[in-house]
């Protein structure tokens, strides 16, 4: 039986931009809950729904490291493409990429989600997964650093 670990909602936790944010580590949350790649994506979905989360961190559990990212897009793409959910594990849809550091400035965060078209990032040091940003987040404090 596969194991899905839950963490904290980002929901969950509000979060208040500072003026001063000038890395992403100001800005990081716990990490969104986490899957295995070899879940199943319709667990994947499921907890997604029940945590409130748009989006799930996929985790190397031997490493606690993350190697990727599924979201309700990828689920949905899953669907589209006629995939069985119940059949497809989360190493098949997610979104691979490594993880951004603690010291990635806020633009250079901001410059790979549009690039990417993401909307959370995993943040990871030597020790592995930290936590995640959002699109909401950094853009947020974009804005407050251009009022200061």
């Amino acid at each position: 039986m596969s194991q899905v670990i839950t963490a904290v909602s980002a929901q969950a936790q509000p979060f208040h931009a500072r003026m001063a944010a000038a890395t992403v580590a100001d800005l990081i949350r716990l990490p969104l809950a986490t899957v295995s790649p070899y879940d199943h994506a319709a667990a994947a979905a499921y907890l997604m729904k029940h945590a409130g989360a748009t989006a799930l961190m996929v985790t190397d559990a031997r490493a606690s490291r993350p190697v990727g990212i599924i979201t309700e897009a990828d689920i949905v793409r899953a669907i589209a493409d006629g995939k069985d959910v119940n059949d497809v594990r989360v190493h098949a849809v997610m979104t691979t990429r490594p993880a951004i550091l603690t010291t990635t400035s806020i633009r250079d965060a901001v410059m790979t989600m549009t690039a990417g078209r993401f909307r959370h990032l995993p943040v990871a040091d030597d020790t592995g997964l930290l936590g995640v940003v959002d699109i909401i987040d950094v853009c947020q404090a974009l804005i407050n650093a251009g009022q200061g």
